[in-house]
């Protein structure tokens, strides 16, 4: 499958909240990376979009600027959603920058600001401490402290 075609089935397949189709994207070596889940491998990678969109309630997500050149590729993709632990609107801008092996997604990072994001979920602290390594650092570790509770209830 051409790369940009691949893409726009994973984000179109992320809008239908149908997570199968998502981690068939990726390659048996993958990984990803992101601001709050850091440097996760394939398996964690497959599970990590299956517990965000199984929990998620209100989730809408568009994506838009896909581009695709030999074994790399990107686009810009927004999710607006109600953080679950404080109930606050999130509407959060991405940036997908993406690695190709045999078809498939080998390296997936996205990037956004992090203290925008706990700007918006986690209110007055996140504007005032989200900045800090404390508060990222603190993300960061609630992250992958979800996913591996997930992973261990499957």
């Amino acid at each position: 499958m051409e790369h940009k075609q691949l893409i726009e089935q994973f984000y179109t397949a992320f809008q239908n909240r149908d997570y199968t189709t998502m981690q068939n994207c990726y390659h048996a070596d993958a990984t990803f990376h992101d601001p709050a889940f850091q440097d996760l491998r394939a398996n964690e990678v497959r599970v990590m979009w299956q517990m965000l969109l199984t929990s998620a309630k209100d989730l809408k997500v568009s994506f838009d600027n896909v581009q695709a050149t030999g074994n790399t590729g990107s686009c810009t993709w927004q999710a607006w959603y109600t953080f679950s632990k404080t109930g606050r609107p999130v509407h959060n801008v991405i940036r997908a920058s993406f690695e190709f092996k045999e078809g498939k997604i080998l390296r997936h990072r996205d990037s956004f600001d992090l203290w925008r994001w706990s700007r918006q979920a986690l209110g007055a602290s996140g504007l005032l401490l989200g900045w800090s390594p404390l508060v990222q650092n603190k993300i960061h570790s609630n992250a992958k402290a979800a996913l591996q509770k997930y992973i261990a209830g499957r």
